[in-house]
């Protein structure tokens, strides 16, 4: 079983989302049954997900994992923000086994190390790692998407990055992004808006708040969508848009950046949006969930080769 000071608890399970694991099994599948098949030509790589609570963020999530496929995945690095705890790095934890209640997650101890000598990370308490949700939020999707694989599992609680840290942490994982084996998952939430995140930003020209709330979070992804690292930190810095995940996406970014010059084409898209809440008045408040996933255009798997040829 393990001492509990090596398995990091489901700690937001029955507050966030439900402990009854066939409940929560049952969820995921109606959400994901809404999602149409994913295109087997083109190999997903990664993904950018929600991470609020599952009734909210879960149906928008779903878009993403759809496109998860089981077959290719050994490895996942999962990279989300650090909400509690302040740090200008990147943390990695000190578990071996994250509980969910669809199942563990064997934490890829052998990585763990293998990032920790690079002199880049630091280790992340076991009360920073329990009370962080960032990363909690997907390890139901990930154990229920990859049931019954052999696969593990890298999580890398991202801190307040320097854009030159951004850059450095993404090319560090590069190399890691480029192996077809490993796939990455980037938890954010985007706009943040209301009186209690202290965020409204509002241009009246673009219809009633929630469509200019809209507006502004797709600025920040057609930026993202164009890989553009260095343009989606400008974006960030003019605007202040409540992105949560901004520093995980960027050492994203700044990971298929450094990728590039592998055949593949990497290509980034976001295939869902949504907001809990429709804002009309400045009493409102609301979080906006989209959903991305990246492929590398060049490569095609040998089933899809020969599928072609039939």
């Amino acid at each position: 079983m393990g001492s509990r000071s090596t398995r990091r608890s489901a700690s937001h399970a029955g507050s966030w989302y439900t402990d009854d694991g066939d409940e929560l099994k049952d969820q995921m599948n109606d959400w994901l049954s809404e999602v149409k098949e994913s295109s087997k030509q083109k190999p997903c790589r990664g993904l950018i997900g929600p991470h609020a609570g599952f009734s909210y963020s879960g149906p928008t999530a779903a878009f993403a994992y759809k496109h998860l496929d089981p077959e290719k995945v050994q490895r996942i690095f999962l990279l989300g923000p650090s909400h509690h705890h302040y740090t200008e790095g990147c943390e990695l934890t000190a578990c071996q086994i994250y509980e969910t209640p669809v199942g563990d997650i064997q934490i890829d101890s052998e990585m763990v190390k293998q990032l920790m000598d690079t002199g880049r990370f630091e280790t992340m308490s076991h009360k920073v790692d329990e009370d962080e949700h960032s990363m909690e939020m997907h390890l139901p999707y990930i154990a229920h998407r990859m049931k019954g694989k052999d696969f593990t599992l890298v999580p890398i609680l991202v801190g307040n990055l320097s854009v030159d840290s951004e850059i450095a942490y993404g090319k560090l994982l590069a190399p890691y992004l480029s192996d077809p084996r490993n796939f990455f998952i980037i938890s954010s939430d985007f706009c943040h808006w209301g009186k209690r995140f202290r965020f409204q930003w509002y241009e009246k020209r673009h219809g009633a708040i929630w469509q200019s709330i809209e507006k502004l979070d797709r600025m920040g992804m057609d930026l993202i969508e164009k890989l553009d690292a260095p343009g989606f930190a400008q974006y960030l810095k003019s605007y202040r848009n409540t992105i949560c995940g901004r520093h995980p996406i960027a050492v994203f970014l700044n990971a298929i950046l450094a990728a590039k010059q592998q055949k593949a084409k990497p290509t980034l898209e976001f295939v869902r949006y949504a907001q809990s809440n429709r804002c009309k008045r400045s009493s409102d408040s609301s979080v906006s969930y989209a959903s991305a996933v990246c492929h590398f255009c060049g490569e095609v798997d040998e089933e899809s080769k020969s599928s072609t040829k039939q």
